[in-house]
C-alpha cells in the first residue's frame, strides 16, 4: 500500500511517499511558491532528483505536478498516480471532531468552524483539500488531526476555569497539538527504553514548540492549549499570555483586537523578546556577541521549558526519559544543556561531551543519571501514513 503524506502551507506543498509494506520512504519533494508567477517543484527518489521551475496555480495542480514526477518513466516509483492508495494530511484543528477521518463535507465544515482558532493552519488545508477532491479522482483523502493524540489527557488537565457552557458549546479546552510528533516519540521511545509503560517527557522544540508528558504510550499532559499559539514561546508567537493585558495594549496603542492578535502571532515569541530574530542560531550568535536581549530570549525559552517540565514530572510521578526532537531539540546543544542544568537532585544529569557529540538518534545522559536523556529525530509523516492505513482498513501489503 502506497501512501502520500502532505504537509501544507498557504503557498507550499511538501510530501513524502511511503510503501507501507516495510514502511519504506520511496520519495520526497514538494512545490514552493504556489500561486506565484514562478513556482519550484522538487522531487528526490534515491540518488535521483529533479527541479522544475514553472507556474503552479493551486494545491491541486501541485499534487498533480508531483505525481507526474513520481511516474517519470526512467526514475519514477509509480506506474500511474492510481498506484497511490491515499493522500494523508497532518491536519491541525477539527474542534468537535478529533481523530482520523476520510475527508468529506462534514470534516471540512468542522475544520472551518475552527478557523478563528487556527487561522494560519486550517484555511490553507481546507482550500487544498477542496481543490484536491475536485481535481484528483479516485484517491481517498485522509485527515489525521494533531489533537487526536491528546484525547487521553484527563479532563482536570484539559479544562479551563471558564463558564462551563463556553467549554461545551464552543469546544474551548486545552486540545494540544504536535500530536503526530509526540505519538512517534511515544512509540520509538518505548522501543528504545524496552518498556511500554515508560514515563517520557517529549520535547518537540523548533519554530513551533511543545512538551507532552507520556505514560504507557499515551499523552497525559501537554503545553499547548486551545490553539497552537499557547504554551511555550514560539519563534514569533507569544505563547502563554495574560488576556487581561489586552485592553491595556489596545488603549495605549490604538490598535484593534485583531491587529494586536496579529502582532502577537507574528512579532511575539523569541523574535519579540530579542527584537532581532526568532531563529535560535541568530539568537545564540547575538548572545555570543553581547546582545543582552538575545540572551534574555534564550533564557526565557529554556526557563519556560523547565517550568512545564517540572509540572510534568509531578504529573507522571517521576520520569524515565526526556526526549528532545524537532529542529532545536535535535541540533540545540546549548538549549538541551540549559534545560537540564542543575537538575541533578531530580536524577537528571547531562554528559556535556555526549551532548556536544549528538548526531541523529543518541543519548547524552551521564552514567550517574537516573533519567535517560535522548535525542530522537521525529517522523510525523510516518505516523500519518500509519493512520491512513488504519482508517482505510487495508493491510499494508
Amino acid at each position: 500500500m502506497l501512501v502520500l503524506v502532505a504537509n501544507l502551507g498557504s503557498t507550499s506543498f511538501k510530501y513524502r511517499l511511503f510503501d507501507m509494506n516495510g514502511e519504506r520512504l520511496l520519495a520526497r519533494g514538494g512545490v514552493e511558491r504556489i500561486g506565484q508567477s514562478q513556482s519550484r517543484t522538487d522531487v528526490q527518489i534515491g540518488d535521483w532528483s529533479q527541479t522544475i521551475e514553472a507556474p503552479v496555480p493551486d494545491h491541486g495542480v501541485a499534487v498533480k505536478a508531483c505525481l507526474t514526477q513520481l511516474t517519470d518513466p526512467e526514475h519514477g516509483v509509480l506506474k500511474s498516480p492510481s498506484d497511490v492508495s491515499a493522500i494523508g494530511f497532518k491536519a491541525v484543528h477539527g474542534g468537535r471532531i478529533s481523530g482520523v477521518f476520510r475527508v468529506d463535507d462534514d470534516v471540512l465544515e468542522a475544520m472551518s468552524e475552527m478557523n478563528a482558532a487556527a487561522p494560519a493552519h486550517n484555511p490553507p488545508y481546507i482550500a487544498a483539500m477542496k481543490t484536491m477532491r475536485e481535481q484528483i479522482e479516485g484517491i481517498p483523502l485522509v485527515a489525521a488531526f494533531e489533537t487526536d493524540f491528546h484525547r487521553t489527557i484527563p479532563e482536570s488537565r484539559r479544562t479551563y476555569a471558564i463558564p462551563a457552557e463556553w467549554t461545551e458549546s464552543m469546544h474551548i479546552k486545552k486540545w494540544g497539538f504536535h500530536g503526530a510528533s509526540h505519538r512517534y516519540i511515544a512509540t520509538r521511545g518505548a522501543e528504545l527504553l524496552g518498556r511500554r509503560n515508560a514515563r517520557i517527557i517529549s520535547c518537540h522544540l523548533g519554530g513551533s514548540s511543545s512538551l507532552t508528558a507520556i505514560r504507557d504510550g499515551r499523552s497525559v499532559m501537554t503545553t499547548m492549549g486551545m490553539t497552537p499559539q499557547t504554551g511555550l514561546p514560539q519563534n514569533n508567537r507569544v505563547g502563554d499570555f495574560d488576556p487581561f493585558a489586552l485592553p491595556l495594549i489596545i488603549a495605549r496603542t490604538g490598535l484593534t483586537l485583531d491587529q494586536v492578535l496579529g502582532e502577537m502571532s507574528s512579532r511575539g515569541g523569541l523574535l519579540g523578546i530579542s527584537g532581532v530574530s526568532g531563529d535560535m542560531r541568530d539568537l545564540e550568535a547575538g548572545a555570543d556577541a553581547g546582545n543582552s536581549s538575545c540572551q534574555l530570549a534564550l533564557d526565557v525559552y529554556s526557563e519556560e521549558i523547565r517550568r512545564h517540565m517540572g509540572g510534568m514530572i509531578v504529573a507522571l510521578g517521576g520520569v524515565d526519559a526526556i526526549v528532545f526532537t524537532g529542529g532545536i531539540g535535535e541540533n540545540g546543544v546549548r538549549t538541551r544543556q540549559a534545560v537540564c542544568q542543575g537538575l541533578e537532585e531530580l536524577g537528571i544529569v547531562v554528559d556535556p561531551e555526549k551532548n556536544e557529540a549528538v548526531k541523529g538518534e543518541a543519548t547524552f545522559h551521564a552514567e550517574s543519571s537516573r533519567t535517560q536523556l535522548w535525542v530522537i529525530p521525529t517522523n510525523e509523516e510516518l505516523i500519518v501514513a500509519r493512520q491512513c492505513v488504519e482508517v482505510l482498513g487495508q493491510p499494508a501489503e
